[in-house]
């Protein structure tokens, strides 16, 4: 068993310019730009004791069990970076399932341009799917400013404030929509940067979290691929008196987790997972107020597998049904929960 490598004695995160929480993309745009500025071919001998320093505090801290082990015993109680590590189980399946990013045909100020105008033509319904987007990295981007030059700096800086004065009133100070917004325009503004600094697999991992929020919120039917079903079913919550809301709270069973269809995950399906979320909640605001929460837990889970149903079997969709089969079968033409009598006319 050869022997474990003697701990460094400096502040490796100091070497790198990086603060204690840097994710691993950061670490290798922190490495990448330092060796550039320090390499001693391009700065001098009198560099060369340094570039070995940076490469020293890259190898411990791009390893995931030795940047453990040099926390656990430097920098004790610290918190984690966050994220998995880049070509993991779930990475890899992003991955394998998303075709390339294509070549930016347009230089970043134009693109950055182009995103905004488009940013000020969103419609309630994209508004509504922003609102439910996941939280990109907005502090990676902070934490990799130092490495940017004075033009990119500046126009980072005036980012943000421009992507608020975009943003039409009603998504304006929605903390989700913004960072949305931001993040994707974060992904178009850095990119010929990112390409530079970031071998794969980090450079599709940042390009998936900073796009992923506005990718999953853009050019969607509100409730995805099952939207006129899922509009029908609200429509028919909305009709339900004190007396079937009882009943079905009654009958309610406890509730666990959404299930996913196989194949399907939350995780790897982000626009169906928004989807999912919008219907849970505009079916959730179709109920009288006030009705028991165990109620509305149930009318979350059976619209999750309507907005999944062409997805789940037959059987799996029944289940998720519950109480409301015989309420919501009107408005599921074919489906297992559909009375008897009309699926045999």
């Amino acid at each position: 068993m050869p022997p474990r490598p003697m701990l460094p004695t400096d502040d490796l995160y100091a070497r790198l310019e990086l603060p204690l929480d840097a994710s691993p993309e950061a670490v290798e745009i922190a490495w990448r730009a330092l060796l550039k500025r320090h390499h001693p071919d391009v700065a001098g001998s009198s560099t060369d004791d340094l570039a070995k320093r940076i490469n020293v505090a890259h190898d411990w801290l791009s390893d995931p069990e030795l940047r453990a082990r040099y926390d656990e015993e430097r920098h004790p109680g610290r918190r984690r970076a966050t994220g998995t590590r880049p070509g993991g189980p779930a990475a890899s399946r992003r991955r394998a399932a998303r075709p390339p990013a294509p070549r930016r045909p347009l230089e970043p100020a134009e693109a950055v341009e182009r995103h905004l105008a488009r940013v000020r033509r969103l419609n309630q319904d994209e508004l509504d799917r922003l609102s439910l987007a996941e939280s990109p990295p907005i502090a990676f981007v902070a934490s990799i400013s130092r490495f940017l030059s004075a033009d990119q700096l500046a126009a980072v800086e005036g980012l943000e404030r421009r992507v608020q004065d975009a943003l039409p009133p009603k998504g304006r100070w929605d903390a989700a929509t913004r960072d949305a917004v931001l993040g994707y325009a974060y992904e178009l503004l850095l990119g010929p940067f990112l390409d530079a600094h970031l071998s794969e697999p980090f450079r599709e991992r940042v390009r998936e979290r900073l796009a992923r929020g506005w990718e999953s919120a853009m050019d969607q039917p509100r409730y995805g691929p099952n939207t006129e079903a899922v509009r029908a079913a609200i429509e028919r919550l909305r009709t339900l008196g004190p007396t079937d809301l009882s009943r079905l709270a009654a009958a309610a069973p406890p509730t666990g987790p959404d299930p996913w269809p196989r194949g399907l995950s939350p995780v790897d399906d982000d626009a169906l997972r928004v989807s999912s979320a919008l219907a849970q909640r505009d079916a959730a605001a179709a109920l009288p107020d006030p009705v028991p929460s165990v109620l509305r837990r149930s009318v979350g889970r059976a619209m999750h597998g309507i907005v999944l149903r062409h997805a789940f079997k037959p059987t799996e969709l029944d289940r998720l049904l519950g109480p409301w089969r015989e309420t919501l079968a009107p408005v599921l033409p074919g489906s297992r929960a559909e009375p008897r009598a009309a699926r045999a006319r």
